[in-house]
């Protein structure tokens, strides 16, 4: 018989059985489809060694005045930026407390574990705190002297524990302790509540505990301009200033009793002196007039400053001002010793503290900053006025403003409330459209302009989305996951054909919806999913639709975080370690293997065709060598790539594969490697043109995998050579 050419579909298709998806795919991992052919994904690399600590669950990438590439890394203990080019992952995880402490500490002497007195809650387990002396000798206990961050491990109506570096004797320290307190570290997966006061009231039967969750710590970032606005879901917005940096930077507190314009305000005619010990701060910042400040401090800072606490800038000149703490208040002044070394501290200040706040929102489920004139747009949020939380209220800044949220007549801030659902989810900006989803609707918003501002349009109803990440626009069409089924946008709402729609909802962890995470991989014209299996807490696989070939493929991959960016040349992806319970960033299409630890490692990637008749599958066949078609175009210099071709036969669908595979051999003897015969980057297309095979059955599967170092590759359209081998098994 001539040899038979294995063509097929493009595409993974597990909505019907093996047979009935004769001529194309069932199975892959690790592989994508171009041109309507299989191959291997590219790798991935980490940007570097340093780690950041917990689950990273948003990622944002701009570019400052001063061509800082930065990238905003938000995890459900602390946020961090990273610059381009350096791989650390400087923290800057707002303050949310100071608190003054008395006698603080306390050792048993037996552990490191040291119990710290705060009777006023607020911190969780797993947020830090850090720790300065206002006397002198307050930080000691037990002869160990606690100072700097500490990662609180246990809470208690009264307090809680840290964990110090040595075993301190049994003892309580003396003296006054300022402790700083940073935002709240958030659960790393969706917790299931239930019981008396889990739900909302008013929510199930009378006397039976209902069931709710712990919401996912999850962080919400957009730049304004070269800054930064972040902050939890659920939680206040931030503001970091580019020009204070990402680093602590150095300055000198002093005191001055004269100087030209000193203190209009408070000390007598513009131009006279005054005897009054102001404190003077001096650092190589130059920062505006009543910029919202920090200080961290090694030791102790002078009499009239605490760490952690907000201060606004009064200039004198480009890098020495004084201090107050309003706005328009009286300058600071300071007294008494000083030690250690202070900083201006990198970390955010609530948008409410920035000089001229008005009414800002005190929480949101989700927050963006538009193109049209730059509005900043909470949703989810609470109203002008009122202090309660609205799940379905809409409002936005005025145009161009972080501060101003009081409508006026004289400009745009306003606020608008839907009214199908019962929670805004998450919201996403298309084209010339801002896209909201609630729980069962889809929204448009559009600018209008005075006096409405701002507009909604109801798209669609009875619709759904999986979680706040789940979306993601790709050539102008909005794709996403939703709790049952797949949809898309492209100015009209539509049902998304997926061809593993059973074999993903089949096997997911509902409780962990929250987890999707959703982004482009515009180079391949690729749109991921990545979500939680039915067993897992934590993103475990993938699923893939080409929006160009119309096809879909999955894998397994752990990846709680994606940014594809055109800022940067690759993809950005995070990566996260249960064991450390850190994480890292890592470039994905760079290179072919995975290279996240400190050894490259070989990819697994592989995949399987649905069954295929051999001939015309009435009678047996015996199938006796294989010729590949294929390439390693693209594998690592200096290697001699391979992958192994499998045939799997079987007498009939529901017979399972045959045992032993080969005929008068064994299962290995179905199995052939191919192998370039020369090393890259001779010629890519030179490999063992012919595989020997003994298979004989009425119908099969063919598996390509590769699991070697510097390995790429692509298949084409392989050949079989066989002959008829009559009507019976055995």
């Amino acid at each position: 018989m001539p040899l038979q050419k294995i063509i097929l579909k493009p595409g993974v298709n597990r909505e019907n059985t093996r047979y009935t998806n004769e001529g194309g795919y069932y199975e892959s991992e690790k592989v994508r489809f171009r041109q309507g052919t299989p191959e291997k994904i590219g790798g991935w690399a980490r940007i570097s060694a340093n780690t950041f600590m917990g689950v990273c669950r948003s990622l944002w990438n701009w570019i400052t005045l001063a061509s800082q590439n930065l990238l905003g890394v938000g995890t459900n203990i602390k946020f961090y930026i990273e610059r381009q080019g350096e791989g650390i992952y400087h923290d800057i995880t707002p303050i949310t407390a100071v608190r003054t402490l008395t006698n603080p500490f306390t050792a048993d002497g037996l552990s490191s574990t040291v119990a710290v007195t705060d009777g006023l809650g607020g911190y969780t387990v797993n947020s830090f705190v850090t720790f300065n002396g206002a006397t002198a000798g307050a930080l000691v206990v037990g002869g160990v002297t606690l100072s700097g961050e500490y990662q609180i491990t246990s809470v208690s109506a009264s307090g809680y524990t840290i964990t110090v570096a040595s075993t301190p004797s049994a003892g309580t320290s003396a003296g006054t302790v300022y402790a700083t307190y940073q935002l709240a570290a958030g659960p790393a997966v969706v917790v299931p509540l239930s019981g008396w006061g889990a739900s909302m009231w008013g929510f199930g039967s009378w006397g039976v505990g209902a069931t709710s969750t712990a919401p996912l710590a999850i962080w919400n970032q957009n730049n304004f301009g070269q800054d930064l606005i972040y902050g939890p879901r659920g939680g206040a917005l931030y503001y970091w200033n580019a020009t204070i940096g990402v680093t602590p930077t150095a300055a000198t507190v002093t005191s001055s009793n004269a100087g030209w314009g000193i203190d209009p305000w408070n000390s007598g005619d513009w131009g006279s002196t005054t005897t009054t010990a102001y404190c003077v701060v001096s650092s190589t910042l130059t920062l505006y007039d009543l910029t919202a400040i920090t200080f961290q401090t090694t030791g102790i800072l002078p009499i009239g400053l605490l760490p952690g606490t907000i201060y606004y800038t009064r200039y004198l000149t480009s890098t020495t001002f004084n201090l107050s703490t309003t706005p328009t208040g009286a300058l600071i002044t300071i007294s008494g010793t000083q030690s250690g070394v202070h900083s201006i501290s990198p970390r955010g200040v609530p948008i409410s503290a920035l000089a001229g706040a008005s009414n800002t929102p005190l929480s949101q489920t989700y927050f963006l900053i538009s193109d049209t004139s730059r509005f900043v747009i909470c949703f989810g949020t609470n109203d002008y006025l009122s202090t309660v939380f609205d799940p379905m209220l809409i409002r936005w800044s005025d145009q161009e403003s972080v501060t101003q949220w009081t409508p006026a007549i004289t400009n745009q801030a306003g606020s608008i409330r839907l009214s199908h659902g019962s929670r805004i989810i998450t919201a996403l900006q298309s084209r010339q459209e801002i896209l909201v989803w609630t729980d069962s609707t889809l929204y448009s918003m559009q600018y209008l302009g005075p006096p409405y501002v701002w507009g909604t349009t109801l798209l669609a109803d009875n619709v759904s989305i999986a979680g706040p990440n789940a979306a993601a626009l790709a050539s102008g069409v909005t794709y996403w996951m939703g709790v049952d089924k797949f949809y898309r946008y492209d100015g009209r709402v539509q049902t998304q054909n997926c061809d593993l729609l059973r074999f993903i909802y089949n096997d997911i962890n509902r409780d962990q919806f929250d987890q999707v995470f959703a982004s482009t991989n515009e180079g391949f014209n690729e749109v991921w999913w990545f979500y939680c299996t039915a067993d897992a807490t934590q993103n475990d696989r993938y699923v893939v639709y080409n929006y160009l070939e119309n096809v879909w493929y999955y894998g397994n991959m752990s990846r709680p975080a994606w940014l594809d960016t055109g800022l940067i040349n690759y993809p950005l992806a995070a990566t996260f370690d249960p064991a450390t319970s850190t994480g890292n960033i890592v470039y994905h299409e760079y290179g072919v293997d995975d290279g996240a630890g400190d050894v490259a490692a070989a990819i697994e990637a592989s995949i399987t065709t649905s069954q295929f008749d051999i001939g015309d599958g009435h009678n047996f066949a015996f199938v006796w060598r294989m010729l590949p078609d294929l390439t390693f175009n693209g594998s690592t210099a200096g290697t001699t790539p391979s992958l192994t071709m499998q045939l799997l036969p079987l007498q009939n669908s529901g017979s399972g594969y045959n045992v032993p595979k080969s005929i008068g051999g064994t299962n290995s003897d179905a199995t052939q490697i191919v192998t370039a015969t020369q090393t890259y980057p001779i010629d890519l297309d030179t490999y063992n043109g012919q595989l020997n095979v003994r298979v004989r059955g009425r119908q099969m599967s063919m598996k390509i995998s590769s699991n070697t170092l510097g390995t790429q590759w692509q298949m084409g359209a392989p050949r079989i050579d066989l002959r008829p081998d009559g009507r019976r098994g055995g």
